[in-house]
């Protein structure tokens, strides 16, 4: 079992950054991939970045990439989104979730993952 809380969503200009965390607790956290999704109003959710359970490995969606960042620390039990050069169709709830294979393809769909935070607003403003 494993519980997700996000943080550090928030208003900010296009242009700027966010950094969003999301603290786990339970004691297989470092045996998951955590992935980050996000839903914006009237679209499905979608992924966003990946990261393996041991780190090694991330991915990202193809409108993200060079922009965001994946990172976590399993000393702490938390996974990271540096968010640069926000655009406003970034704008979304963004959740993260927990996923056991840690293979490829699953980690990038969002079917795969059995444990959900409850979401953190992005709003990037033009």
């Amino acid at each position: 079992q494993v519980q997700l809380v996000e943080s550090g969503g928030g208003l900010v200009q296009a242009g700027g950054s966010l950094r969003l965390s999301c603290a786990a607790s339970g004691r297989t956290f470092s045996r998951h991939a955590m992935g980050w999704f996000r839903q914006a109003p009237g679209k499905e959710r979608e992924f966003v970045a990946v990261i393996t359970s041991s780190g090694r490995s991330t991915y990202y969606a193809e409108d993200v990439k060079g922009r965001f960042t994946i990172s976590r620390n399993n000393a702490n039990n938390t996974v990271y989104l540096q968010m640069n050069s926000l655009k406003p169709e970034d704008t979304a709830v963004y959740y993260c979730a927990a996923e056991s294979t840690n293979t490829w393809p699953r980690i990038v769909s969002r079917t795969s993952y059995s444990y959900w935070g409850q979401g953190t607003q992005v709003t990037v403003s033009s």
